[in-house]
């Protein structure tokens, strides 16, 4: 009888790789991508002794592992698990269902919002004024936004530069946008572990990074040092010209 593959052995394939994969992606984040490598190792050697070989001992002791080793696992990357399935769990969100059927159109309050955001960068820029700004997406940055402190303002080019002022009180740390408004000032975010960050970044853009990595926010880092400007979204982050910012914005800001 020869070796017959169905549609539930690919699915079955299929699953496990997209597992293996997630792995791994979290795992390079957080810096430890050896320890996938090692994880990898572990099954394949308890697959061969327990499976190909039978051999009932070595593979009692292997079970032992896999079981306490999982709880280990899980306990170790709590923040990174915990990112993950928030991460699904924004895609299946009622809001996110409903925005998608009802497509919200710009109006003149909005576009104001999204230039006035612009104007600051702009002049932050100019005077290499230092900023990180967050602007919420799907998932909630409620946590993110409950470490600093809580204005619930209108967004407004004059008081965005007025935050990140040089030596005021709410110029360190990020200010988080949601909804239209500024919702928070000087608020603490994840410093992103990624070892590929090019040396020129600081502590903001590993911040903005950080945010990026972790949730599907947008963040806009104005460098104190040279003046540029970066965004960090999905995971990357990447320099941008004045003239692309307000699009950047407008689409995080107020989506389709």
């Amino acid at each position: 009888m020869g070796f017959q593959i169905g549609i539930k052995d690919i699915l079955d394939i299929l699953l496990v790789g997209i597992l293996l994969y997630e792995t791994y992606r979290i795992l390079k984040r957080s810096g430890a991508v050896n320890v996938f490598w090692g994880i990898l190792a572990f099954i394949l050697a308890w697959f061969v002794v327990s499976y190909v070989l039978a051999l009932e001992l070595s593979g009692a002791l292997f079970d032992r592992f896999i079981s306490v080793g999982a709880i280990a696992l899980i306990v170790i990357f709590q923040d990174e698990i915990r990112s993950f399935f928030s991460r699904i769990g924004s895609r299946f969100s009622l809001h996110a269902i409903h925005r998608s059927i009802h497509n919200k159109k710009r109006d003149n309050a909005e576009e104001k919002s999204v230039m006035q955001i612009v104007i600051a960068c702009k002049h932050m820029s100019k005077e290499k004024t230092g900023a990180l700004i967050v602007i919420c997406q799907r998932q909630n940055l409620n946590e993110y936004m409950a470490s600093g402190e809580r204005l619930n303002a209108e967004i407004s080019s004059r008081l965005i530069e007025n935050i990140f002022f040089k030596n005021t009180p709410l110029h360190d740390g990020a200010m988080i946008i949601n909804e239209g408004r500024i919702q928070s000032a000087a608020c603490i975010l994840p410093v992103s572990k990624n070892q590929d960050i090019p040396q020129r970044y600081g502590l903001r853009h590993r911040a903005a990074l950080g945010i990026a990595e972790k949730t599907d926010a947008l963040a806009i880092v104005v460098s104190e040092e040279t003046g540029e400007i970066c965004v960090a979204k999905d995971k990357q982050i990447s320099r941008v010209k004045t003239d692309e910012l307000a699009q950047i914005i407008a689409e995080s800001l107020f989506p389709a």
